[in-house]
């Protein structure tokens, strides 16, 4: 497993590297002229001569590549041009508030999903399994913002169960507190298309052979679903789960928006609206990091529930 995990990572510094080269080529030949941005509308050639000199951006193209390779490899982007603040501060204080909604959020939102497909493979083509179909259909026409419209004016306004907005210092507060709601609807939100999609992987495993053998046998239907269909439809919920996980953090900026999270999402939206490029440069580097990291934990995790997967 060793060796096979060292080819994987020596295998990503190509990917890695493309990624950088192209989001250099996107900020610095599409982004335009960052000195022109900082200037501002009452500026004067002197000004934006000394903003391009300070930036390094009238430096060679291959000058400021390098410059950017070195700023990947030491995690070291720079300051925000919005608010003088490190990039690198700006990311560690922002990831933390996002984890405590999207951890819980991804444990709850699987745990359900799994065990209500199982449950439905159960009563497969029955009354109970068209209308839960239904149901998912009609919860994913709905945009997320009626979702947080609708739960934040009857639970947070009228009932008073939750707050409307806010964030604090202590973890235990943000989580039980101030987190609940906006777990709570985007737990209402992805259960819908999650659990369509598990149902169909479980479905696909009902009519394979080594199920009707199962049967064939004697053991119970509960324990050929819990046991043999789950093992083997969990490659592809695993799959889906954690090639997701990097899309959850940046995707979660409408909640974090409107429920007041300083987490990554909402500093992406800010950041573009700012035009604060060595954020959005960082960020999307370590998104491209961590999807490949991510794709690699998938692999192992085959492993573990699967013992015939061979890492090869």
């Amino acid at each position: 497993m060793a060796a096979y995990i060292l080819r994987r990572v020596w295998q990503m510094l190509p990917t890695m590297l493309g990624v950088i080269v192209l989001v250099f080529l996107l900020f610095n030949w599409v982004g335009g002229d960052p000195a022109y941005i900082l200037a501002g509308k009452m500026s004067n050639p002197e000004q934006i001569a000394n903003i391009r000199r300070q930036l390094g951006v009238d430096e060679p193209f291959h000058v400021q590549l390098w410059i950017f390779v070195k700023q990947v490899l030491t995690f070291d982007f720079g300051t925000s041009w919005s608010t003088g603040e490190a990039v690198s501060s700006v990311i560690g204080s922002r990831l933390g508030p996002s984890l405590t909604v999207l951890i819980p959020l991804t444990i709850l939102e699987t745990f359900f999903a799994i065990a209500l497909a199982l449950a439905i493979a159960f009563v497969r083509g029955s009354l109970t399994d068209r209308m839960v179909m239904i149901a998912c259909t009609v919860g994913m026409s709905i945009s997320i913002l009626v979702y947080i419209i609708v739960f934040q004016y009857f639970l947070a306004y009228k009932l008073g169960w939750f707050p409307v907005q806010g964030w604090g210092d202590s973890f235990t507060e943000n989580l039980f507190h101030y987190a609940a709601l906006p777990i709570l609807i985007a737990l209402a939100v992805g259960i819908a298309p999650n659990l369509r999609l598990f149902r169909t992987f479980v479905l696909d495993e009902v009519n394979q052979d080594y199920v009707r053998t199962a049967r064939a046998k004697g053991l119970p239907e509960r324990r050929i679903v819990w046991v043999h269909v789950l093992r083997n439809a969990s490659i592809p919920m695993i799959t889906h789960v954690m090639s997701n996980l990097p899309a959850l953090l940046i995707g979660a900026f409408l909640i974090e928006r409107f429920f007041s999270i300083p987490g990554i999402g909402r500093e992406v939206i800010l950041a573009v609206e700012r035009s604060d490029f060595p954020v959005i440069k960082a960020i999307t580097v370590y998104v491209a990091a961590a999807t490949m990291i991510f794709n690699l934990l998938a692999d192992l995790m085959y492993r573990a529930v699967d013992p015939r997967v061979q890492l090869k």
